[in-house]
């Protein structure tokens, strides 16, 4: 079959079909995400147009926040189905290395199709060319490497035999997964050469279920057995597997208390007896009593990150690490004993092992009883005040009124902590917080993603000025394509969560809330989020009060689905009123200040690093 470079690649993704973990058969890509110029119209822009009536293709605004919301596609299906960005070269290009971070951070599929420069290099420099003098070969595209789990660059039409499938082992991999980029040469988009038959032909991409060694299950169990105080942490890797329910019923028979990470939020029933709640620097003191206690933490699906482990300061030296994963890498992180599988069948297969095996009541029952003291915690922070509306009184609106088939967002500043420490779940794997980045702007352009790829229940993302401001556009993107989502945007004047990490840690308050930075106004503008909204085609509720914003919120739901675009809703918010978990975080507090505050916050510092655990046996 004689095509162009693009056209094959484009019937190539048609051909690709993914089971759902409900059994049914989907596209493993979805839908394609464009902005077009030099660099990708003529090649693949005409290569999708062909086939504009099988796949859809939405027009983005901003290159980096239609590759985010590319992001969310494959974070709300749960790895299931892959979201695709293509862009011209140059700017365009390099505008979506952020997502690709994203995706990277998270192990999150992601297909980028940046276009390139020409390989034949006549008319070099070509417009939004960088030009490299000691290699020509290089491009902006090399930017890419650091951040995709396979890279290619296409320079012969041919060479899409050996790299597609390659590409889709990548994005469909529970231990590889991770952004695939693809750099297209825009001469080599439109070259032709005679594709075989067979590189079309449908293909159905399965969840891989990687089962134990068994003598590494042997020696797990027999861990397991030796506890007294055993943990189970429940990471993404679980809700990627599907694993929720099994999850749980190893709690259930073993009589473990189970804590969530950020990634693994919404897993539990939040009011299941063995639920501690979850864990870490953003989590709950009942999650990091019970990890400080634990002599056996059984970490499932996760990676460990510093905000779970609070900088390995959260579990006790004393204790056991054994790691079930389905990527190495992870398994063998900080001395863990590595237990190398898929989630359900690694849970399954020691279910067995362990059979009628139990851990203590007096520890199972701690779970519930930390857990209680940290609900009441939250239920007192969420009681309306006088004062201006916290994060958390926001948040328990949106959480009371939310249904347990909707999916809730947030990515960035003090609003993940609200949600991962805050958040009561009613249904399983409904939330998204993209802490592994931490990228400012995805609130809303993955909340696109996500309203594309989660069809059941409303899709509410949580955000402040801060993030709107870094990245909205993709607001208009939505409205315009016809996808519905709230947006809860709370306005505290600027970046206060970082103001508080910076004055928290001894330094002046600078540059973060507005009142602390440099301006050539009396009184400086102030942003008119509502208006804004409105202009990029949104429905809007603004609200002064606490008291008007569950009115305002269910409005808002209506709408987003009744009229199939955002509906942003609007409520100035305290700036330094947090929800705390009362875990340390290791940053970078200067040895030498003028300061004695920051000298102060230095000699903690030192005091936190010696309960820093290296390594644990």
């Amino acid at each position: 079959m004689k095509l162009t470079t693009a056209q094959a690649l484009v019937r190539w993704m048609l051909a690709q079909r993914t089971e759902l973990f409900d059994g049914t058969v989907a596209p493993l890509f979805p839908g394609v995400f464009a902005i077009f110029g030099h660099g990708n119209v003529l090649g693949l822009g005409n290569a999708l147009e062909e086939v504009r009536d099988r796949i859809p293709v939405w027009r983005g605004h901003n290159e980096q926040g239609m590759a985010l919301a590319a992001v969310g596609i494959g974070k709300a299906t749960h790895r299931r189905q892959v979201g695709v960005a293509t862009s011209s070269i140059g700017p365009g290009a390099l505008n979506m290395v952020t997502a690709a971070g994203v995706a990277h951070a998270n192990r999150l599929p992601l297909l980028l199709l940046p276009g390139d420069t020409f390989t034949g290099r006549a008319p070099d420099p070509v417009l939004q060319q960088v030009e490299h003098f000691h290699d020509p070969t290089a491009t902006v595209n090399d930017a890419f490497r650091a951040v995709s789990r396979y890279f290619d660059r296409i320079t012969r039409p041919e060479q899409l035999l050996s790299t597609l499938p390659q590409v889709a082992r990548v994005l469909t991999d529970p231990a590889d997964c991770g952004p695939v980029t693809l750099a297209l040469p825009q001469d080599v988009q439109a070259e032709s050469y005679d594709f075989p038959d067979a590189l079309f032909a449908p293909v159905v991409h399965r969840p891989l279920r990687q089962r134990p060694d068994l003598f590494a299950l042997a020696e797990a169990a027999s861990a397991i057995r030796g506890a007294s105080r055993p943990l189970l942490v429940v990471g993404g890797g679980v809700r990627y597997s599907g694993a929720a329910g099994r999850a749980l019923r190893f709690a259930e028979q073993h009589n473990i208390p189970v804590v969530e990470t950020t990634a693994g939020r919404t897993l539990i029933p939040h009011d299941h007896p063995l639920h501690a709640g979850p864990l870490g620097i953003t989590g709950s003191t009942s999650a990091n009593v019970l990890a400080g206690e634990a002599d056996l933490v059984i970490a499932v699906g996760t990676r460990l990150q510093d905000f779970t482990t609070a900088s390995w300061t959260v579990f006790s030296p004393d204790a056991r690490l054994l790691s079930l994963n389905a990527a190495r890498f992870d398994a063998v992180k900080h001395g863990s004993f590595a237990l190398v599988a898929d989630a359900d069948e690694g849970l399954r297969e020691l279910t067995d092992v362990l059979a009628s095996w139990q851990a203590p009541a007096d520890w199972a029952g701690r779970a519930q009883t930390e857990r209680a003291k940290w609900d009441a915690h939250i239920t007192s922070l969420r009681t309306p005040s006088t004062a201006l509306p916290t994060y958390a009184q926001v948040v328990g609106v949106v959480n009371d009124v939310s249904e347990p088939t909707d999916y809730v967002m947030t990515a960035s500043g003090g609003l993940p902590g609200e949600l991962i420490g805050g958040w009561r779940a009613t249904g399983e794997s409904t939330m998204d917080v993209e802490y592994g980045f931490s990228c400012m702007g995805y609130e809303l352009a993955g909340a696109w993603g996500a309203a594309i790829a989660h069809t059941q229940g409303v899709v509410t993302t949580l955000l402040g000025d801060g993030s709107y401001l870094m990245l909205n556009s993709e607001l208009f993107s939505a409205a315009f394509a016809g996808h519905g989502f709230v947006a809860v945007v709370c306005d505290n004047d600027g970046y206060a969560v970082i103001h508080r990490l910076q004055t928290g840690q001894g330094g002046a308050g600078f540059n973060n809330l507005y009142a602390d930075c440099t301006t050539g106004h009396p009184e400086p503008p102030r942003t008119d989020f509502a208006a804004h909204a409105s202009a990029m085609g949104c429905a809007v509720f603004p609200v002064d009060s606490l008291a008007g914003l569950e009115g305002a919120y269910r409005k808002a739901r209506e709408v987003a689905v009744a009229e199939k675009r955002p509906a942003v809703v609007v409520i100035r918010t305290h700036p330094s009123s947090w929800t705390e978990a009362g875990a340390w975080w290791e940053v970078g507090v200067p040895e030498v200040s003028h300061r004695s505050e920051i000298a102060q916050a230095r000699e903690e510092v030192l005091e936190g690093k010696a309960k820093q655990v290296r390594y644990l046996s």
